[in-house]
């Protein structure tokens, strides 16, 4: 019998050999298959960048103002159980949904920016107040909690900002899980699937023990995470001395992405390196920090945006939007923080744009798909009968802070005005009166308008002396002094003068005091 190979023996060492390198072969074929695969699912859910914006912070922050330059979405915080009722949403505990939607007229501000093609998000929770969750123990009652403000704002993607007590609270963060499921259950399928990201502290060496137990209620609950946003702000005495907060930030986000895979992996998820990156937020708080010693500068951001585009991470996020500005001259002590600005000399910068460079996809789609824009309407006919406030007239005398509608939106006036069209197109934002709330909503109806009755007040005599607090009558609308004067006219506060002696009292104010004067008669 002749041989195939003459020459060539195959010993039992070779083929023991030729079997390895075989099999070696195929572990690496499949090894490199899983990594195309897992590089091939993270690129197709994109990125994404949205700042926080503390909607119940003064001065009020506009986020729904195209000419701000925040990316394309804005987080809203927070919503938090009611003190009076726990399984009631409010903002802060300020407002209900209804109060803010009149007193901050909030949804007409997120209808604005939905329809300049942004995204709104909300968060819920935050450190200072009870997340739902943790008041609200009726599992019937909390699903309609958090679904009266999910349909409201008709959110696409919702944030948990988990923390304090409320983080250490198991039996409210197994509510909170089995609710989040309950929810994205009910929408699976739908138009409008929910993404759910889950915000949590973290240290250099990633998550809390607590941290890492909430994840895993959340898997092990059947919740799909969009990701797990990280707060790389405020560690304290995690920080090892020596160590920069952008050191302490890629730490932190190097290990919570190892934690992330085990937990997946622990409740029997497949989830590989680049996907695990995909459901990595990373949220800093820009300029000083609440620590005193920590400032985190707009260098670290550029730094930490390249880091997290490099890595592939999932969201970007900052803290907060409201803070994204220089200090005035009169903040006197910038290493103390504040909810206004950073503390940090910004010149013309931002950290909004520096950190949000290259997340250009959107929260609700997890994709970079662009925003298809629509062709622009004919202009609204407005009907006296379904809109909130009057309708603008030429021949109308307006004064700061009134409302008017004009083509299917409400605008404010900024200061007196007669004449100037609210649409009229400007170059400058400060070259007209009005400033653009939204639009008007489907289903709404004339607002009251609050008028003083003659005789709740005095009326306003050149002659007397007002001390500050006192309050006079002109025209149905009420004037409270701002401090002593005589023979000053309230016609300028009317016109909007910071100047002028007297303050006009708002609607809800006027409406407090008729209130108070019948109690008292």
């Amino acid at each position: 019998m002749s041989a195939r190979f003459p020459g060539r023996r195959l010993s039992l060492a070779r083929l023991v050999l030729l079997a390895g390198v075989v099999a070696a072969a195929a572990v690496g074929g499949l090894t490199g298959f899983e990594r195309w695969e897992d590089a091939r699912a993270a690129e197709s859910t994109g990125s994404f960048f949205a700042g926080y914006v503390d909607v119940t912070a003064t001065p009020s922050y506009a986020f729904e103002d195209p000419a701000k330059d925040i990316g394309g979405g804005a987080v809203l915080s927070f919503i938090v159980a009611s003190k009076t009722e726990p399984c009631t949403p409010s903002w802060g505990t300020y407002y209900t949904l209804d109060d803010a939607g009149t007193g901050l007229d909030l949804d007409r501000r997120v209808a604005r920016m939905t329809q300049d093609g942004g995204e709104v998000i909300v968060s819920f929770g935050g450190l200072l107040n009870d997340e739902l969750a943790t008041s609200c123990t009726d599992p019937g009652d909390l699903m309609d909690a958090y679904g009266q403000v999910i349909d409201r704002y008709e959110l696409a993607t919702i944030d948990l900002d988990i923390e304090g007590e409320n983080l250490k609270d198991t039996a409210a963060g197994k509510r909170r899980a089995e609710a989040m499921a309950a929810l994205q259950d009910e929408r699976a399928g739908t138009a409008t699937p929910l993404n759910i990201w889950l915000t949590l502290p973290v240290a250099p060496t990633g998550l809390t023990a607590e941290g890492t137990a909430a994840v895993a209620q959340f898997l092990e609950a059947g919740v799909d995470l969009a990701g797990v946003n990280i707060m790389t702000m405020d560690y304290g005495g995690s920080r090892p001395e020596g160590t920069s907060m952008l050191t302490a930030s890629q730490n932190a986000a190097e290990a919570t992405h190892r934690q992330v895979q085990v937990l997946y992996e622990r409740a029997g998820l497949e989830l590989g390196p680049q996907g695990a990156w995909r459901k990595i937020g990373l949220t800093p708080m820009i300029g000083q920090n609440d620590v005193e010693g920590e400032v985190f500068t707009l260098e670290d951001a550029e730094a930490l945006n390249a880091f997290a585009v490099e890595r592939g991470v999932g969201r970007m996020s900052q803290w907060s939007l409201n803070r994204d500005a220089t200090c005035s001259e009169n903040y006197a002590d910038v290493t103390v923080v504040s909810d206004s600005c950073s503390g940090m000399d910004q010149e013309e910068f931002a950290f909004a744009p520096v950190l949000g460079a290259d997340f250009e996809g959107r929260a609700a789609t997890l994709s970079g798909e662009p925003v298809t824009e629509e062709a622009p309407e004919a202009l609204v006919e407005d009907d006296p009968k379904t809109s909130p406030y009057p309708i603008w007239s030429d021949v109308g005398t307006y004064h700061e802070d009134d409302r008017v509608v004009w083509h299917g939106n409400v605008y404010t006036a900024k200061y007196w005005t007669q004449g100037d069209l609210p649409d009229n197109p400007v170059l400058q934002a400060e070259e007209t009166p009005w400033t653009l709330l939204g639009p008007v909503l489907p289903g709404e109806r004339p607002v009251p308008v609050a008028t003083a009755p003659a005789g709740l007040y005095p009326k306003w005599d050149p002659e007397d002396v007002y001390e500050r607090g006192d309050r006079i009558l002109v025209d149905g609308r009420v004037y409270e002094a701002k401090w002593w004067s005589q023979g000053d006219s309230p016609e300028a506060a009317a016109q909007g003068s910071d100047a002028s002696p007297w303050q006009k009292l708002d609607d809800a104010a006027l409406v407090k005091a008729i209130e108070e004067k019948k109690e008292d008669s």
